[in-house]
């Protein structure tokens, strides 16, 4: 009987080993390790705003706005993430199925517009 209950406590102990924490924090400091190889990550104030768990995968959306500023500057940003080895990890654009960046794409336009600008039907601008 001892011996169960100490199989039993060693695989609870092992499957949770693996699984990733279901926390903002967890989330925020997985989004920073992706982000932190291409923007300054110091600098900035970075806030999990909304998570949706989905098993082994996270839809979240962060805030990133220099630090000091007030809540209504800077920008928010859409994630996909995946539990890997005990880990949330980033999902790169192609694994999630779009942007990673929540990025709204314009017909017939390459490259991005500026916030606010209105959009750019085909064939617009065009002599």
């Amino acid at each position: 009987m001892r011996f169960l209950a100490t199989a039993g406590l060693l695989i609870c102990v092992l499957t949770g080993c693996n699984r990733a924490s279901q926390s903002k924090e967890a989330i925020r400091e997985s989004v920073i390790d992706y982000v932190s190889g291409k923007v300054n990550v110091g600098s900035m104030d970075v806030d999990v705003t909304s998570i949706a768990f989905k098993g082994s995968e996270a839809d979240a959306t962060v805030s990133f706005r220099p630090k000091g500023s007030g809540p209504g500057s800077g920008l928010q940003m859409r994630y996909t993430l995946e539990q890997k080895s005990g880990k949330w990890v980033v999902k790169d654009k192609s694994e999630a199925g779009g942007s990673p960046h929540g990025a709204q794409a314009n017909p017939g336009v390459t490259g991005g517009l500026p916030a606010g600008h209105p959009t750019i039907s085909e064939g617009e601008g065009k002599k």
